[in-house]
């Protein structure tokens, strides 16, 4: 057996939240790349459109979806475009996030809200709406939650979001549970440190660096190393997986538990 068909994702129908930077940019390029119309899905037009246009270029299907996910009335209207471009969304990647760092003594109520709505509530609510999507379609479909090393083992100054990747984890879990009898596969991937260009003058500095010696590989991920996990949660490659959350952090929550 070949290992391409597997990875296929031709005829799948993917959304991908916070799709204007990062993580989101990586993830709807590899979709598209192996096969699957895209939903681009942010809040910055712009990017959006400058990503819609390379993946045309390329031969790919795309469309841009400006939307906040914290909004639901702007959520549903996002899946209502995604069927309306290429059909019932087959693929969701709960991928929109934001960090507040700071002491937990010093969080504002605002803040501690802000980061669990877009990083568990958005999750979950987006997670929902594609699954009643796909159950009135009659259709299996893949949910891919992006979760964190830090909702597994938090570290300082982050309470807030460790707080709501382990929410995103249990979420994860649960969904999985009440969904795998009509073949939707609910799952999530825990990173750990993977340079973006929000975070790389961070993990530039001194800091960095001595955050960097606690990883066993001696490095920090980069964006494709999260190609592999993605594209086994998402296509027929893990079609007997369900609730797993996958770690790729250089096995730093390993040593973290040594």
């Amino acid at each position: 057996m070949t290992t391409a068909p597997i990875f296929d994702l031709t005829g799948k129908v993917a959304l991908v939240t916070g799709a204007s930077s990062g993580l989101g940019v990586r993830f709807a390029e590899v979709l598209a790349e192996n096969g699957a119309a895209v939903a681009l899905v942010a809040r910055r037009a712009d990017r959006l459109g400058a990503l819609k246009s390379r993946l045309e270029a390329l031969g790919k299907r795309a469309v841009a979806i400006e939307a906040d996910v914290c909004d639901r009335a702007a959520m549903r209207r996002a899946f209502e475009a995604a069927e309306q471009a290429f059909g019932t969304v087959t693929i969701l990647v709960n991928n929109a996030g934001v960090v507040q760092s700071g002491r937990a003594v010093e969080l504002a109520e605002e803040d501690w809200r802000r980061v669990l709505a877009t990083n568990l509530d958005a999750v979950f609510f987006w997670a929902q709406e594609a699954a009643r999507r796909l159950l009135a379609a009659g259709k299996g479909g893949a949910i891919v939650n992006v979760a964190s090393i830090l909702g597994i083992t938090p570290d300082n100054g982050v309470v807030a979001y460790a707080a709501a990747k382990a929410g995103v984890i249990q979420v994860t879990k649960a969904l999985a549970i009440e969904l795998a009898f009509k073949g939707i596969r609910v799952n999530a991937i825990a990173p750990g440190w993977i340079v973006t260009e929000m975070n790389h003058d961070y993990l530039a500095s001194e800091r960095g660096a001595a955050m960097k010696k606690k990883i066993p590989m001696g490095r920090f991920g980069e964006t494709r190393d999260l190609d592999g996990p993605l594209l086994l949660l998402a296509s027929d490659a893990g079609s007997y997986m369900t609730g797993a959350i996958i770690v790729a952090d250089g096995g730093q929550v390993v040593a973290l538990r040594i």
